[in-house]
């Protein structure tokens, strides 16, 4: 089975892209991801929504507004947060939020219209300090508003955490590699893959894709020698997922 993909609209994409911070690094580069997947996002059909270097409290309004936003006659919703973050959370501007804190706003019991649908959030950040070490292997190159009232009748009961697809630039208490010129190991990656199969390809799947494609990198610099990065993703879809071209 896949989801239902022919609403009036795709859906919003909300970016938080965090540059400069109150008290921590500047994350240079990341303006080159932000315009990535603005482009990627919109060739997809999203309504694109970009927020640069807000703050705790401004973000969480922005989340609570998408949430309690009316999202009958949409395919599916997705949040990315471009940041620094450590397990469990990542930052804004002036504080860190939790995870949880963002995604609980969309659970089916708090967002209604989006039951059923699609919840897509993207995190590049860092979720630790450590760093994936390169191995070598054995082998290598392995109408709508009726027919919502008619779905609506036929009584069915899913739980409120089904449906979210939450994708990782690292593994919990990994470090995750960005160059100030291309942007970051994942966000390149997965822009690259979704301009070549983003319309076609299962989107799980072209997540898998884009955790080989990290996979393969190596960051080599002054600061970083041989050091690898694993991206990975948590499903909780009930159904498959394709992004095709809307007529």
């Amino acid at each position: 089975m896949e989801y239902k993909m022919d609403h009036k609209r795709r859906g919003m994409a909300l970016i938080f892209n965090q540059e400069n911070f109150h008290n921590l690094m500047k994350r240079r580069g990341t303006n080159k991801d932000r315009d990535n997947l603005t482009e990627r996002f919109q060739d997809l059909g999203f309504d694109v929504n970009c927020h640069n270097d807000k703050s705790k409290a401004e973000v969480l309004k922005e989340i609570r507004k998408a949430a309690e936003a009316h999202h009958a006659d949409v395919d599916c919703f997705v949040c990315i947060f471009l940041t620094h973050g450590e397990e469990g959370q990542i930052n804004a501007f002036d504080d860190k939020i939790k995870i949880k804190e963002i995604t609980d706003l969309f659970r089916g019991d708090q967002c209604k219209s989006l039951v059923g649908k699609p919840k897509i959030f993207i995190f590049q950040a860092c979720a630790g300090d450590k760093y994936e070490v390169a191995v070598t292997g054995m082998a290598a190159g392995d109408s709508d508003d009726e027919k919502e009232v008619a779905e609506a009748a036929n009584l069915y009961t899913i739980p409120a955490g089904a449906d979210f697809l939450m994708c990782y630039a690292v593994a919990e208490g990994f470090y995750s590699f960005r160059d100030i010129n291309s942007g970051t190991f994942y966000i390149q990656d997965l822009c690259e893959t979704l301009q070549q199969h983003g319309s076609t390809m299962e989107f799980t799947e072209l997540l898998t894709l884009v955790n080989l494609k990290v996979s393969q990198r190596t960051a080599n610099s002054q600061d970083f020698q041989n050091k690898k990065q694993m991206p990975c993703f948590t499903s909780m879809l009930t159904k498959k997922l394709y992004f095709r071209s809307k007529k």
